[in-house]
């Protein structure tokens, strides 16, 4: 059987900026940048930590637990509460996003591994965990959610890692 032409090739194994034209129809990323001006920050995702900035896409706070050096990334879009709820091109910009901030806090803290997580069932606003992890630490091997009860940052501490990695992602 012969070979169909290169225009019948399934959609996964044309050019990018092929297969990105076609599905761009699908997906009007402008309403979803219209919804920044509705974003609401959920009131316990604000009660979590002390903001450190904004990315292109995601709002960033830290999560007030010394155990742990912990970010908590929000995309700044109203109504998301799954990734694939995002415009393509935002779910792009998230996962540069969480690799630039997984850099940064690796590189900051010195932790060993990463663990990146959106797991959102106790608030459903779309928010991806980011979370230092060392070999014995207070919750190894063990996820961090629920593991004991939460230690605050010492002002000087705080301040300390927080000037650090806004540094190190070059936020203000």
């Amino acid at each position: 059987m012969a070979r169909p032409p290169p225009t019948s090739r399934p959609l996964y194994r044309r050019p990018r900026a092929e297969w990105q034209a076609r599905l761009a129809p699908a997906f009007d990323s402008s309403s979803s940048a219209a919804m920044t001006d509705s974003f609401t920050l959920d009131p316990r995702l604000a009660a979590d930590g002390p903001a450190l900035g904004d990315l292109p896409l995601c709002h960033l706070r830290l999560v007030e637990d010394a155990r742990f050096p912990w970010v908590v990334m929000i995309p700044r879009r109203a109504a998301r509460v799954e990734i694939i709820d995002l415009a393509p091109q935002d779910r792009a910009t998230l996962m540069e996003e969480i690799a630039t901030v997984s850099s940064a806090l690796k590189s900051v803290s010195g932790a060993q591994k990463l663990n990146v997580a959106a797991l959102g069932n106790m608030v459903p606003q779309l928010h991806v965990h980011i979370v230092g992890r060392t070999a014995g630490d207070a919750a190894w091997p063990g996820p961090v959610f629920g593991a004991g009860t939460r230690m605050p940052y010492g002002e000087d501490a705080r301040s300390a890692f927080v000037s650090r990695l806004k540094a190190s992602l070059r936020l203000p």
